[in-house]
């Protein structure tokens, strides 16, 4: 990845990261970048909501898989992909992945997305696509979707406080609702489209 100028990749241990919250994982290395790259950031970063209306959706190189594969069902999932400005090359960032970090588009399509010809209907994912900027601007949970009926937490959450806006404390469900055409949210894409979108077809 090109930062600055520089070719250098962003280390994945200096990240924030705290599993099982991929949205504010994504947030925050969308923040740094914002940083590191505020020139190119406009253009060159974008957030992708991977999900569906069943909410269940199959990824491949998964660090939280038990399976030699790698493969989880999430019910929905956050990458960071980047156009460099340089050569105009793609690369995704996953923080929960298994392949390179970053890792090129066309690798992690192949090992971790793939293809949807033997994939049950009900497991077709959808992308909704939104550009880094926006998402920082509009991106607010609260993190009530991570407690269970007794109000216990599914998984432990981050140390820092919940991500809000000026207007909203809670709004993830905009992003991964890909039934919804509010365009403030970004454009939700099937696996075609999203492949269209960044040159892998």
């Amino acid at each position: 990845m090109f930062l600055n100028g520089e070719s250098r990749t962003i280390d994945q241990k200096s990240c924030t990261y705290t599993p099982c919250y991929c949205e504010e994982n994504i947030w925050h290395l969308c923040q740094r970048m914002s940083r590191e790259i505020p020139h190119q950031f406009q253009s060159s970063c974008h957030v992708v909501f991977i999900s569906n209306p069943e909410r269940v959706i199959p990824l491949w190189a998964q660090r939280a898989s038990k399976r030699e594969d790698g493969l989880v069902l999430w019910d929905y999932h956050v990458i960071l992909i980047h156009v460099q400005a340089q050569d105009g090359s793609v690369v995704v960032l996953d923080l929960d992945t298994t392949l390179p970090f970053p890792c090129s588009l066309k690798e992690f399509y192949t090992q971790a997305i793939r293809s949807e010809e033997f994939i049950e209907s009900k497991y077709r994912r959808f992308f909704r696509v939104i550009q880094g900027p926006s998402f920082l601007a509009l991106f607010a949970s609260d993190r009530s979707h991570m407690l269970d009926d007794q109000g216990q937490w599914r998984s432990p959450p981050p140390q820092y406080p919940p991500i809000k806006t000026d207007s909203s404390c809670n709004n993830l469900d905009c992003f991964i609702n890909m039934t919804s055409t509010q365009e403030q949210f970004g454009r939700v894409l099937d696996l075609r489209g999203f492949c269209k979108e960044f040159g892998l077809q």
